[in-house]
């Protein structure tokens, strides 16, 4: 059997069992490639098509080890990123097991292309990567300004434990500190800038979330913790204290995914910024610490 035949094979038991994307990858093929190539150990950009037409055939123990890698995707329904210990955010690549959620933040791309750079002072130098998981942004905000020091904070001590690998992973100790913190309760501050991805899911979508998803901590994901349903009871905390934690002139990234409604309807006179992104212009957004002040005025 062929590479592209094998990965197409796959696709279609993907397909079949109507299992879950979105942790990396957003089709049958695509997924079945990722799984298929990194059992072969083969780089995820081989070209399928070339090494077809070189001839190169896979051999039947090595269908084997795909197909049980296949069968364990299919009938445990876990992200593949769990399965292979491995994941890829921007080009760079992470550690990550079940104790962080897959990384995939959209706030990689704006910090990545640079448009967040313009509303950034010159003396910025203080970053915080507030909810960091797998400390994937920390690392990708270490990496996209070299002079910056940037702490990485998450209420779970596991999460911690998986940014750990990461942040020595890309040789950045001395640039990233980690931080065990509810919020920003134990963070120091002031920062230039915050970055932040955190739990936001509505109280009916986590009730509709397929297998995969659930696979994650909750805990990184329901934004309902606090007793409410829109998914906004985290967002609420973090934006009345965020302005006391920011410079005179540093502003807040923060994603709400599918929850424009939700949060628009909770902060209706807050001043935002939409950031565009491959999932259009509604899922990002930046906030100066002006608006923040304006909105939440200190007692």
């Amino acid at each position: 059997m062929k590479l592209r035949d094998l990965v197409e094979a796959g696709a279609l038991q993907l397909a079949e069992a109507g299992v879950a994307f979105g942790h990396g990858t957003h089709n049958a093929f695509d997924e079945a490639a990722w799984l298929v190539l990194w059992k072969l150990g083969l780089p995820l950009d081989t070209d399928l098509d070339a090494l077809q037409g070189g001839g190169q055939d896979i051999s039947a123990a090595q269908q084997a080890e795909v197909d049980a890698l296949l069968h364990a995707r299919i009938h445990t329904r876990r992200p593949a990123a769990y399965l292979t210990r491995e994941a890829w955010l921007q080009g760079v690549s992470f550690y990550v097991d079940e104790r962080a959620i897959v990384p995939r933040s959209l706030i990689a791309e704006p910090l990545a292309s640079g448009d967040i750079d313009a509303w950034l002072d010159p003396a910025t130098h203080n970053v915080l990567d507030l909810c960091t998981g797998n400390g994937s942004l920390a690392v990708l905000a270490a990496l996209a300004w070299p002079d910056v020091q940037v702490d990485a904070a998450d209420i779970s001590t596991d999460a911690l434990e998986v940014a750990r690998i990461n942040v020595e992973r890309h040789g950045l100790q001395e640039r990233i500190r980690l931080i065990a913190s509810d919020g920003l309760s134990a963070v120091p501050g002031p920062y230039d800038l915050i970055l932040c991805n955190p739990p936001y899911v509505n109280a009916r979508a986590m009730a509709e979330l397929p297998p995969e998803y659930r696979a994650e901590p909750a805990l990184a994901l329901d934004g309902n913790a606090g007793g409410g349903t829109d998914g906004m009871d985290f967002i609420r905390r973090l934006l009345r204290d965020a302005a006391a934690h920011l410079t005179p002139h540093g502003v807040l990234v923060l994603e709400i995914g599918n929850e424009r409604q939700h949060f628009e309807q909770a902060f209706a006179e807050l001043e935002s910024v939409w950031l565009d992104t491959s999932a259009g212009a509604d899922q990002v957004l930046l906030l100066t610490r002006d608006a923040l002040a304006a909105s939440f005025p200190s007692p």
